[in-house]
């Protein structure tokens, strides 16, 4: 036990110190980028995939890509989710997949009217391939993973490495952000979403994987930290990672982590016994005091301007009118839009363009729900069911997945703010399909006897 957490911390140390020489070379993100699906494919090679390798390769690549994104280092947007299906592809060559996962390859034929539509309808001055790559990549990404992991037996250890897996890189993100941004209270004047806090990057997207980020390090402080030590290390880290996702004054992450934490503890109290369920209390009231102190923080650095941004104001005081940041709009128009093309919707990637026709600007959606009701129509509708019931279902005999709901509202949550924009709602949604086991059955243990 001394040498993981030995190792723990070096991987910690190791990944802070990415940050600060990319910061130094920013070349050297995209020696990293390189890097990354290098060693893993190796790695994967090597093993043939006797141990999941590929979810924890893919879970580094999950959380590291918002980083890479932010240093330059990413080739093209879509890098990590065509990384993250090619992975998920090799390890279904080297592990085979559930045949009962099917209703994800129908997830994926619902897809193709849509592509249908838009090489149809799409004039010849559009790039249709980029509005399709750009469009599909999300749900593909999160198709290809949900087969691959489709009641997959892994046991509980190994699924908290590949959890923190995703978490080191987000270490990486933080390190950076305090490098790019030392000081909050210089660069925070108003009440929007903040660049210079999100490392000159999208703070939505920020805020999203920093949001992961602190339920990661809370599983850590919580359940994985077996000494005053590492209590206080993943503590530490747990408050950085909290402060810098607030003072992005992007919302969504921040809200969706504490969904998710609150999820956790939620299962972990219900399956507790007696014994366990009196340690609860300590457990609340440190997740109160440490939610407090880093509210407390966060409002001092940045003169109360958190505070309004919270309760839906302007610099001034004044209540805004829209509460999402003109998100309402698009999803009102992506519904109107639905309602006159109701079977086959416009066409993967047309809606943006429809309403650059009647605003003049051509403006993304941030909501996967709507997006893919307007684009895809009853196909759409269809695929979106299966998505939210599927998981569901597999976790009525899969009660010992005591992160489910966790992952299952990340991905909800955040396709509801972010649309798919990075891989983690992808990635994430199809780790709540994985058959956990928290012991090995006897039987089991017995035959490995």
């Amino acid at each position: 036990m001394k040498n993981i957490r030995l190792s723990y911390s070096y991987l910690l140390i190791i990944h802070a110190v990415i940050a600060m020489v990319i910061f130094i070379v920013p070349f050297l993100s995209k020696i990293y980028a390189l890097l990354i699906p290098l060693i893993g494919f190796y790695a994967v090679y090597t093993t043939k995939n006797k141990n999941n390798e590929v979810l924890l390769v893919t879970a580094y690549m999950v959380g590291v890509e918002v980083f890479l994104r932010m240093t330059g280092g990413n080739f093209n947007n879509e890098f990590v989710k065509v990384n993250v299906i090619v992975f998920m592809i090799l390890g279904m060559i080297y592990s085979n997949f559930s045949i009962n996962a099917f209703v994800y390859w129908v997830f994926l034929l619902l897809l193709i009217p849509s592509i249908l539509v838009t090489s149809v309808t799409a004039d010849f001055n559009s790039d249709i391939r980029k509005l399709l790559v750009f469009n599909l990549s999300g749900p593909v990404c999160l198709a290809i993973s949900a087969i691959y992991t489709y009641r997959r037996k892994i046991l509980f250890p190994d699924l908290q490495n590949v959890v923190i897996a995703m978490g080191l890189p987000i270490v990486t993100t933080v390190a950076y952000l305090f490098l790019y941004n030392p000081s909050v209270r210089d660069v925070v004047t108003g009440t929007q979403s903040n660049f210079e806090t999100s490392g000159g990057f999208g703070p939505n997207q920020v805020s999203t994987i920093l949001g992961l980020g602190m339920f990661v390090f809370f599983l850590q402080l919580i359940l994985f930290s077996k000494s005053k030590k590492m209590m206080l290390l993943n503590g530490v880290l747990l408050l950085f990672i909290s402060y810098r996702a607030v003072v992005t004054f992007s919302r969504g992450g921040v809200i969706t982590a504490i969904v998710m934490i609150i999820c956790l503890l939620f299962l972990l109290y219900f399956f507790s016994n007696a014994k366990g369920k009196s340690k609860f209390t300590l457990v609340f009231i440190l997740t109160a005091v440490m939610a407090g102190g880093i509210w407390t923080y966060s409002s001092l650095q940045t003169s109360g301007l958190i505070n309004k941004r919270y309760a839906n104001k302007d610099a001034i005081g004044r209540t805004k009118k829209d509460r999402l940041g003109g998100r309402e709009k698009i999803m009102n128009e992506e519904l109107d839009i639905f309602i006159d093309n109701p079977v086959t919707g416009v066409g993967a990637g047309m809606g943006k363009k429809i309403r650059k026709e009647i605003n003049g600007k051509e403006v993304a959606s941030h909501n996967e729900i709507t997006r893919m009701i307007s684009e895809h129509g009853l196909f759409g509708v269809f695929g979106l069911l299966i998505l939210f019931i599927t998981p569901f279902v597999l976790y009525i005999n899969n009660r010992q997945h005591l992160y489910f709901l966790s992952f299952y509202f990340f991905w909800l949550l955040t396709i509801n703010h972010a649309a798919m924009r990075t891989a983690a709602p992808a990635f994430v949604y199809a780790l709540s399909l994985l058959l956990v086991q928290v012991k090995v059955p006897e039987k089991e243990e017995n035959s490995r006897k």
